[in-house]
C-alpha cells in the first residue's frame, strides 16, 4: 500500500582515495537483506584490461557491496553497516516522462517497496531536496532511526515531515566526517541547468516551511552536495553525485576509485562536463553512470532510459577523455563488489 509522505510519523598500487591520509569503512555482508526482485546480469563495458585498480588484494573489494537503487541512489554495505545515498524508491508518476510535469503531484511513499531495498540503514546521505532524491527519506528516517546528512533546506523539510531534528546533521561542503564504519567527505556541488542556464525548482529554506510539504513543488533544491564515501580499511572510495554539474575546484584532488556520475541532459549547458570532471577526479578507475533512467517506472523491471539523456554519448565521452577507465552501466538487480563487478544477485526472500 502507499502512504502519503506527510502523513506518517510513527583494483600492488595503493588505493586511490581522496582521503589518502585516512582509512574508511563501510559495508554489510553480501548476503544481508534481499529485496523482492529477480536475478539478472549487469551490463559492463571494459575499455582496458588494466583499468581496474589493484587495492592490495581482493579482500577489500569483496568486503564492500554496492547496489544501485535507480536514479542517483545507492545502497553501500560494509562490515554489517548500511549507508544510503539519495534513496528514491517509490518512483510515482508526475507526468514528467509523459505529457509534462505536474507540480501539484502529491508526495507519497510505498513502505513495502522501500523496506524491500534499504536493509537496516545507519546513515542516509542526501545530495539535494528534489522529490526524486528526498522523497522516501522522511519515511526511512522515521522508521529506522538512521542519521541523515544534508543541507539546511533538507533539515527544515525533514523536520516538517516528522523527522527527529536530533537525527539530522546539517553540512555545507568541506566537512570530513568519521561516522561509524565510514569516512564521508562532503563536497560542495551544483545542480544541472536547462538550455536557458536555469535551475529546476530552485530555492533554499532557512526556516521551517509554513506548511507541511505535500506536493513535489513543496520540495525546492536547497543547494546541491556530492559525497565521497570510503569504505573499509584499504577499501575503495566512491564519489557520489546527485546532479549533473560540479565545482571543479571542489572535486579536484579527491581521486576516487569509483565515480558514480550523473548523466547530463541533452540540453545541458555545462562546459565540457565529462572531460573536465574526469580530469579533476584524476581519471577514476571505474565510472558508473547514474540518473539516466526513467525514475517513474518501478524497480521491479529493467532500467528504461530517460529520453532526455544520451547514455551512449556519455559513455563515448568517458572513453575518449579517460581510455584506461572502465565503465559499468548498473542494473537494479545486481549486487556489485568494491571493483563494481557482479558479486551476487538479489533474490526473492523465502515465503514472499
Amino acid at each position: 500500500m502507499t502512504q502519503d509522505i506527510h502523513a506518517s510519523h510513527g583494483p600492488g598500487v595503493p588505493p586511490r582515495r581522496g582521503l589518502d591520509r585516512r582509512t574508511v569503512l563501510r559495508g554489510t555482508a553480501l548476503g544481508a537483506a534481499a529485496p523482492l526482485i529477480p536475478a539478472t546480469t549487469a551490463t559492463a563495458t571494459t575499455t582496458s584490461a588494466t583499468a581496474v585498480r589493484d587495492r592490495g588484494g581482493d579482500r577489500a573489494a569483496r568486503s564492500v557491496s554496492f547496489r544501485w537503487l535507480g536514479t542517483a541512489g545507492w545502497r553501500i554495505d560494509v562490515d554489517g553497516r548500511t549507508v544510503l545515498f539519495d534513496p528514491y524508491l517509490t518512483r510515482f508518476c508526475t507526468g514528467l516522462f509523459k505529457d509534462g510535469l505536474n507540480p501539484g503531484t502529491e508526495l507519497r511513499t510505498d513502505p513495502a517497496v522501500v523496506d524491500a531495498h534499504i536493509g537496516r540503514p545507519d546513515l542516509v546521505l542526501v545530495s539535494h531536496s528534489h522529490w526524486d532524491h528526498l522523497g522516501d527519506v522522511p519515511y526511512i528516517a522515521r522508521t529506522t532511526g538512521a542519521r541523515v546528512i544534508g543541507t539546511e533546506t533538507t533539515y527544515h523539510l525533514l523536520t516538517a515531515l516528522g523527522v527527529d531534528p536530533g537525527r539530522i546533521s546539517v553540512v555545507k561542503g568541506g566537512e570530513v566526517l568519521d561516522i561509524g564504519p565510514v569516512t564521508v567527505e562532503v563536497v560542495p556541488g551544483l545542480h544541472s541547468r536547462n538550455k536557458n542556464c536555469s535551475y529546476f525548482a530552485p530555492g533554499t529554506l532557512n526556516a521551517p516551511p509554513a506548511e507541511v510539504p505535500r506536493t513535489i513543488a513543496d520540495l525546492p533544491e536547497g543547494d546541491t552536495l556530492a559525497f565521497q564515501v570510503t569504505a573499509g580499511e584499504g577499501g575503495p572510495s566512491a564519489f557520489l553525485m546527485g546532479a549533473s554539474d560540479f565545482s571543479e575546484r571542489a572535486v579536484r584532488g579527491l581521486r576516487p576509485d569509483l565515480a558514480m556520475i550523473a548523466v547530463p541532459g541533452a540540453t545541458g549547458t555545462t562546459h565540457r562536463y565529462v572531460p573536465r570532471l574526469l580530469d579533476a577526479l584524476d581519471a577514476p578507475g571505474v565510472v558508473v553512470p547514474v540518473h539516466w533512467d526513467n525514475f517513474e517506472l518501478p524497480l521491479s523491471g529493467p532500467p528504461v532510459r530517460d529520453p532526455a539523456t544520451d547514455l551512449d554519448a556519455f559513455l563515448a565521452q568517458v572513453r575518449k577523455a579517460s581510455p584506461a577507465t572502465r565503465t559499468v552501466v548498473p542494473d537494479y538487480r545486481t549486487v556489485y563488489d568494491g571493483d563494481m563487478r557482479p558479486a551476487d544477485r538479489w533474490t526473492r526472500p523465502p515465503g514472499r
